[in-house]
């Protein structure tokens, strides 16, 4: 038996995207204490907390996003971390294959305004998406541009030639993506998040994926009840930020 296959019970029926694409052997990585009755996988900015709350190795896992699994390992990253820790709340969607209204989603992916021309993320645009605050996410996961347009799958609005929206894989997993989907702040309430979220999806479908969707505010869950999905529970998250 691997470590992997050793801790995966504590993350069992946890429907979370980034811990199937770990435990699969896709993506990220795990870390475990000696007895692995804790263990978490950690995944981009994500850290995913089971089992029994455990200091040390809660100290092993970089953040800045920490998700603990149960509520008992709150108290323990609140007195680890103190001020730093701020304790925030996401929103599950729910993963249902067949609410997709494909005809409704081409029109939103076909409704972009005058100048604005979608392109779906190539070899060329990796770097220049990684450049950038806002849009790195479309690609950091993978390990080099020929991997994310290997692996991932993700398109962007361009406005005279630049990125300015977009939608792609925060990560994969063996049946899925998980949809990273943002916009360039003075190009923002035009519709261009919806146009790229509405192609992602139509295209996932095409290709026999699940565009798997998390919220990481109320308006995150709109734009995804917009496009077909609905809403599931809301569950905490601490964003652990840097020391002064």
């Amino acid at each position: 038996m691997t470590d992997l296959e050793r801790i995966a019970p504590l993350f069992a029926h946890w429907d979370e995207t980034m811990v199937w694409s770990c435990l699969q052997g896709v993506m990220g990585r795990a870390v475990w204490n000696g007895s692995r009755t804790a263990a978490a996988i950690i995944s981009g900015d994500f850290g995913f907390l089971a089992g029994e709350p455990d200091e040390e190795l809660l100290r092993r896992v970089p953040g800045p996003l920490l998700v603990p699994r149960t509520g008992d390992w709150s108290p323990l990253i609140e007195r680890v971390y103190g001020a730093r820790a701020v304790r925030e709340t996401r929103y599950a969607i729910l993963k249902e294959p067949d609410v997709f209204d494909r005809a409704k989603l081409a029109r939103y992916a076909a409704s972009l305004p005058t100048g604005y021309v979608m392109r779906q993320i190539d070899r060329d645009l990796v770097p220049i998406l990684l450049g950038a605050e806002w849009s790195k996410d479309f690609c950091a996961a993978f390990d080099s541009p020929e991997d994310c347009c290997r692996r991932g799958l993700g398109y962007v609005v361009l406005w005279n030639g630049t990125p300015v929206a977009g939608a792609g894989s925060y990560c994969v997993y063996r049946g899925g993506i998980e949809i990273e989907i943002d916009t360039r702040e003075d190009h923002r309430r035009r519709g261009l998040a919806a146009a790229c979220g509405a192609r992602l999806i139509l295209e996932c479908l095409d290709r026999g994926l699940y565009p798997s969707w998390d919220a990481h505010d109320l308006r995150s869950v709109a734009l995804a009840e917009k496009l077909g999905y609905r809403r599931g529970d809301p569950y905490p998250v601490y964003w652990i930020g840097r020391e002064n």
